[in-house]
Parts: C-alpha cells; structure tokens; sequence
C-alpha cells in the first residue's frame, strides 16, 4: 500500500507560481513511478507529469512543459510540483498518484492516489 497527502495548492493570480507538495509513504515497489494528475470542472482528470523514481526521468504533457517541474526530496519522502507562468486554464484539483511502472499518463496505470488539493487561478 501507499499513501499520498498532497498539500500547497491556493489561489494565485495569472501569472503566478505554486509549489505543490506530495508526502509518500508505504511500499516502496509500488511506487517506482509517481505522478501529477488534474481535473478540472466538468472535464475529465488528466496526466500533468510523472517522474521514475530510479534514475528520475520525468514526462510532461504537452500544455505545461516549460512551466511546470515535477521533482523529488527522497530524504523528506515528497513529490513537488513547481509550477510557474500559472494561466486560468491551470485552475484545477491536482493528484499526486503512485504506481510501480511508469506507463505515460495513463490514469488507469495508477492505483494510488491522494485526496487532491485545489489550484485556483485567477485573472
């Protein structure tokens, strides 16, 4: 089993930046592969990034390369994601996801999950 408690999203103006936070803890075997994950209203929940804990290879999406950073603390065992240039399409509820491989953004590839933390932004 795994566990994730995501923290840091808030409201921030177009433009602006967030830290997002993942603390991890459980099976290590499960989560050879971590992930950022988003939905926003109505729409569907999407892959925003994912990271090989091994090696650290990460994968972007194509809407927020350039802007956002997944990245790792292996000793304070949490996922950040950096996320700069913030635009109103960014407004989201964000998930940080684990899985043992990495296999793109596919949703269905992870089980597990955190509760979400909300990204608002604003004009």
């Amino acid at each position: 089993q795994v566990q994730l408690v995501e923290s840091g999203g808030g409201s921030v103006q177009a433009g602006g930046s967030l830290r997002l936070s993942c603390a991890v803890s459980g099976n290590q075997y499960s989560r050879g592969c971590m992930g950022w994950f988003r939905q926003a209203p109505g729409k569907e929940r999407e892959g925003v990034a994912t990271l090989h804990t091994v090696g650290a290879r990460t994968y972007y999406t194509n809407s927020v390369k350039g802007r956002f950073t997944i990245s790792k603390d292996d000793a304070k065992n949490i996922l950040y994601l950096q996320m700069n240039s913030l635009g109103l399409e960014d407004t989201a509820m964000y998930y940080c996801a684990a899985a043992s491989i990495c296999s793109g953004l596919t949703l269905g590839a992870f089980p597990y999950w955190g509760q979400g933390t909300q990204v608002t932004v604003s004009s």
